[in-house]
């Protein structure tokens, strides 16, 4: 079965976004070590996951990156030709090339995924896409970008989780521009 990574940013007290989506505050001086970090957590993965609202700057930042002499890395290259679903209730068709919509029961959706043969999956999202996924139990890795940050209020990245979820620190790894990254799996392999 194919894993499925989460890799989110998040404040010290757990938010995705500020009360109103506000994202200000994310650390993008990213060092050489945390971009290498984001490419060995990347380069088995073979399908993106996205929830619709992230989707829609997401892709055409990516292709834009790709497109541009000055920004196309290996990494623009990466998440611009990387197939991607995209998970909507509202969406009819893709505006996105290699893209397409999961449209129906988020849980039946993943899983499917999961079980087809392939690399990693990874999932990028807003607070309500990635709190469902964790929700229904659906991350095998979890890597949270910790930024150095307090908000005290906003978009939590459990905000649907309704019962207990044990994790493992895997590793624990801090970076110079302030950000740690957590890796977690979940204590129950579930």
């Amino acid at each position: 079965m194919r894993k499925l990574k989460l890799q989110t940013q998040v404040s010290l007290d757990s938010f995705m976004g500020g009360p109103n989506g506000e994202m200000d505050w994310l650390v993008w001086n990213w060092d050489d070590e945390l971009k290498n970090y984001v490419i060995q957590l990347t380069d088995p993965v073979d399908c993106i996951l996205l929830g619709r609202n992230l989707a829609e700057g997401f892709i055409p930042t990516w292709a834009a990156r790709a497109a541009d002499p000055e920004t196309a890395d290996a990494g623009a290259h990466k998440f611009n030709t990387t197939p991607k679903v995209v998970f909507s209730r509202t969406l009819q068709t893709s505006q996105w090339e290699n893209t397409r919509l999961a449209t129906g029961d988020l849980v039946e959706e993943v899983m499917q995924l999961k079980n087809q043969p392939g690399g990693d999956l990874i999932a990028y999202g807003g607070s309500d896409f990635v709190s469902d996924l964790i929700k229904h139990r659906l991350i095998d890795d979890y890597h949270l970008f910790i930024n150095p940050v307090v908000l005290g209020n906003g978009m939590s990245l459990f905000q649907e989780v309704e019962q207990k979820l044990n994790l493992k620190l895997v590793k624990a790894s801090p970076f110079s521009c302030g950000i740690i990254v957590l890796h977690y799996q979940p204590e129950d392999g579930k």
